[in-house]
C-alpha cells in the first residue's frame, strides 16, 4: 500500500507536469492506483521467482534516478538512449530465462 501511495504521488506530479485541468490529474492517479493494485500480486509473484528481474528492476531504477539528477543539472540526454537500453535489456533477460528454462533437467 505504501507503494501505491509513493507512486500515486509520481502519478500527480507527472499530472501536473502534463497539463493544467485537475479533473485529468485526478483520473491519472485514479487510474494508476487501480492498475497498480490489479497487478500488485502478480508483478511481486513474478519478481520473487526470478531474482535476476530483481536485479534488473533495481538497475532500472538507479539509471532513472541518474537520469532525473543529470536533467535536474540542466542537461539534456535522448530518452531514445533510455528506452533502448532498457528494452534491450529486457530482451536479453527474456532470452536469459528461456534459456534456462530449457536447459533444466527434468527431474
Amino acid at each position: 500500500m505504501l507503494l501505491d501511495i509513493i507512486f500515486s504521488f509520481d502519478s500527480i506530479l507527472t499530472a501536473i507536469g502534463l497539463t493544467d485541468q485537475l479533473i485529468l490529474m485526478i483520473i491519472a492517479v485514479v487510474i494508476s492506483i487501480i492498475v497498480m493494485m490489479i497487478f500488485a500480486k502478480a508483478v511481486g509473484d513474478f519478481v520473487n521467482k526470478h531474482p535476476t528481474i530483481q536485479i534488473l528492476a533495481l538497475s532500472f531504477l538507479i539509471l532513472i534516478g541518474v537520469m532525473l539528477i543529470v536533467e535536474g543539472a540542466h542537461y539534456h540526454v535522448p530518452k531514445g538512449y533510455i528506452y533502448f537500453a532498457v528494452f534491450f535489456s529486457l530482451a536479453i533477460e527474456m532470452l536469459n530465462m528461456r534459456f534456462r528454462k530449457k536447459n533444466v533437467p527434468n527431474a
